[in-house]
């Protein structure tokens, strides 16, 4: 089977670096890919913003499955584009995707269908959104309706925290057309898991669960990012709250069968495990990042076929399978993150990080500079993820391999999944 990734962060070099273990896989390749996924697969420099050049090199290449990453070209349409040329893709309809590229639709959903989720509010009008923070209490979280790369939620803890979120979306245009409606929702108290599933439009397989940091500082200080890291399992998650979330899982894909768009592709959910069960935060239509770092090395089933089963609408017997071992990745990102940040620093210490037991450093943005040097190219620069027995031995694995890795400016949490050996009770 010849399969191609669609996109170049550090999701897609390990859905590349698994899709390359698999036996029924004899060609992989990516567009556009990156320093990491080159050593891997077959890179063809495309942006993934560029619907008519990434369809002509599929035309061109004819990969028997297509795996998009991103959630950009999936609101666009690839998927619909490329199944109306009879490709098999693992993605929804840009129908299906409003479950991530709006949020105050996928608010109306749940509530029509009665999802758990926060309570919530969509506007256009300032005034009226901040009237509603002053029903919620005088705090809240505030998030654009559109996509914004991870950088569009504000949990604000006071009225003025929230008026001025408002403000920056509604009249600042801080997050441009991604800004031109927000979100406002009560603020949920409790852990928060990432639950994926798989779905061919009627069928829903689940997969699991990895939880990830998303403010930039340790003791989640700071703005919210792309995500700073990652671990799996999520040993606090129990069979009830398991069983609930599937349930929920399950329910959304009928929903949206039932509003005419089948949810065909990664469904994720992320979700809040408050004293009242388990409520939706969001969903996104696609693998998370850096969630997939650590659901990667986890997965014990061949993964192509898997995909392909959902893509043709044949996962009624399928399943998926685990490892018991856990991953834990650690984002390093460039100096300045989510700010502004330079590019084109040299790195150093990749093959030695990647020397030690169970790791493997994963390029989420990175880049070769003229004299073939790999260079920073992004604000989140590696995804250094380790597996071992515990979740506490994979994250001193990682720690470790981040230690011996160079870039100036170089910033990374030193914190995740450090509770998390807490869990494991070892």
């Amino acid at each position: 089977m010849k399969v191609l990734v669609v996109g170049g962060g550090g999701r897609e070099h390990a859905l590349v670096w698994r899709l390359t273990q698999d036996p029924a896989v004899t060609r992989v390749l990516a567009a556009p890919g990156n320093p990491g996924i080159a050593a891997l697969a077959e890179c063809h420099d495309v942006s993934v913003d560029d619907l008519p050049g990434l369809v002509g090199v599929i035309d061109r290449v004819a990969p028997d499955l297509v795996v998009v990453g991103p959630e950009g070209p999936l609101v666009a349409g690839l998927a619909d584009t490329l199944r109306a040329r009879g490709v098999a893709v693992l993605g929804p309809s840009p129908a299906a995707a409003r479950l991530e590229s709006s949020k105050a639709f996928a608010k109306d959903l749940m509530a029509r269908y009665r999802i758990p989720a926060a309570r919530s509010g969509s506007f256009g009008n300032p005034e009226k959104a901040v009237a509603f923070v002053d029903e919620l209490g005088g705090k809240a979280v505030v998030k654009a309706d559109g996509l914004a790369a991870g950088k569009g939620v504000i949990v604000a803890h006071d009225r003025d925290a929230a008026a001025d979120a408002i403000d920056a979306c509604l009249v600042r245009d801080a997050f441009g057309a991604a800004g031109r409606v927000v979100v406002v929702e009560e603020v949920l108290e409790g852990p928060e898991v990432s639950a994926f599933a798989l779905s061919d439009g009627r069928t829903v397989v689940p997969l699991t669960f990895g939880r990830d940091f998303k403010r930039v500082g340790d003791g989640d200080a700071g703005p919210n990012t792309g995500g700073m890291g990652a671990y799996s399992p999520v040993p606090s998650v129990d069979r009830d709250t398991e069983d609930a979330i599937w349930d929920m899982m399950r329910r959304t894909v009928s929903a949206m069968a039932a509003e005419g768009s089948p949810y065909r592709g990664v469904l994720y959910a992320g979700l809040m495990l408050t004293a009242d069960g388990p409520k939706v935060l969001e969903f996104n239509c696609r693998f998370g990042d850096p969630e997939t770092q650590v659901l990667m090395p986890r997965l014990t089933v061949d993964p192509a076929e898997l995909f392909l089963a959902c893509a043709s609408e044949r996962l009624a017997t399928r399943t998926a399978g685990w490892s018991e071992d856990a991953a834990v990745t650690v984002v390093m990102a460039s100096g300045g993150y989510p700010g502004s940040y330079p590019i084109g620093l040299p790195i150093g210490g990749l093959g030695e990080a990647a020397a030690i037991d169970g790791v493997t450093v994963f390029h989420a943005g990175t880049a070769f500079d003229p004299d073939g040097r790999v260079v920073t190219a992004g604000g989140r620069v590696l995804d250094v993820t380790a597996t071992g027995a515990t979740v506490r031995q994979a994250r001193e694995r990682a720690y470790a391999a981040v230690e011996l890795i160079r870039f100036d400016g170089a910033r990374y949490r030193r914190d995740v999944a450090a509770r998390a050996g807490e869990e494991e009770h070892v």
